[in-house]
């Protein structure tokens, strides 16, 4: 087992949930899922090297950025080195340091977009190798928490959110790995300050693959050999939702998710930001334990009147006990 970090997401933050063995009965049209909450821990790769800086390299002559120069920018993410494939750091380096000073062409994904730039590497006094002066990373760690797993198709969705690193930049990612997670400690949270959930990767055992990353969060296939729980619900339609009295599935200790009592305070179906609800913690033992909503709790499901309608996604900085859900309808398009 390894300790995890938790996935800083600037001036708001997330939560997490899981479901404790409910049965439902619902209409045949409805899509039924099982109810997420359990925390899992996320380990996802960049597919190349993603830039999220630049540097300058002393050498001989002065001090000078052949990145800059040659039009890099933070955000693109490296691919290929003179048509070699890149998929991380070490190899972006090693190609750099081999090209002995002389032009390489480096495709680029640029919003999308591919594109070539001629970089020619110069050698740094220093460690005396060749260097192009970025700053990159090829993977990203955290946890979360998994909304739902869909009955029919063993797809899941977490998180509800996008991801980012401490540049704040979002990571593109190619593909990833999704562990069991245990919660083993709690950072409250408090007015002016995000609280977190501190957790352990249990390694050996594998959730899922993770295959998409979006700003509606992180989706993919659930492992053969994850056992589900028996909470299984019916989606709700965006019409169903109203402000009111609800709950949440979250895990704040060990591995086992518990639901706690929530108001959801305004409904915003619209929002292009997918802050669709604000919600309230009113779960006074959930308060006492973290204050309210803390990272790491992010994708914890939201629920209404038996039915799955969301997830929580972000926390207000100056009120940990309020924050944002996305509507289960945006996730489950992804």
């Amino acid at each position: 087992m390894r300790k995890l970090s938790i996935f800083l997401l600037g001036g708001l933050i997330a939560v997490s949930a899981c479901g404790l063995g409910e049965t439902v009965t619902a209409k045949a049209e409805e899509r039924i899922v099982y109810v997420g909450g359990m925390s899992a821990g996320f380990t996802l790769k960049a597919g190349g090297a993603q830039i999220i800086g630049m540097c300058e390299v002393m050498t001989e002559n002065g001090v000078v950025s052949p990145a800059v120069k040659a039009g890099l920018r933070a955000g693109d993410r490296i691919i290929k080195v003179n048509g070699i494939r890149v998929e991380s750091i070490a190899e972006l380096n090693e190609l750099v340091d081999k090209s002995r000073g002389k032009n390489l062409e480096i495709e680029i994904n640029r919003r999308n977009e591919q594109m070539l730039i001629e970089v020619q590497p110069v050698k740094d006094k220093v460690t005396q190798r060749y260097k192009i002066g970025v700053l990159a990373r090829d993977s990203v760690s955290g946890i979360g928490t998994v909304t739902y797993i869909d009955k029919s198709s063993g797809r899941f969705g977490s998180l509800g959110h996008s991801v980012v690193g401490e540049d704040k930049r979002e990571l593109q990612i190619s593909d990833g790995v999704v562990y069991e997670c245990s919660i083993v400690g709690i950072s409250k949270g408090v007015r002016g300050r995000a609280g977190e959930l501190r957790g352990m990767f249990l390694g050996n055992k594998t959730l899922g693959n993770a295959e998409k990353l979006c700003d509606c969060g992180i989706f993919g296939q659930i492992s053969e050999t994850f056992k589900t729980n028996d909470l299984m619900r019916a989606v709700a339609s965006s019409q169903d939702v109203s402000p009111g009295n609800a709950y949440i599935y979250s895990t704040i200790n060990g591995v086992e998710p518990q639901r706690y009592e929530i108001e959801i305070v305004k409904v915003d179906k619209g929002n292009r930001d997918h802050k669709n609800y604000v919600i309230k913690i009113t779960d006074e033992k959930l308060i006492e334990e973290t204050g309210g909503i803390v990272q790491g709790m992010s994708g914890s499901p939201i629920m209404q009147d038996g039915k799955l309608i969301g997830a929580i996604t972000h926390v207000f900085l100056n009120d940990p006990t309020r924050g944002y859900g996305i509507d289960i309808q945006t996730m489950l398009r992804e």
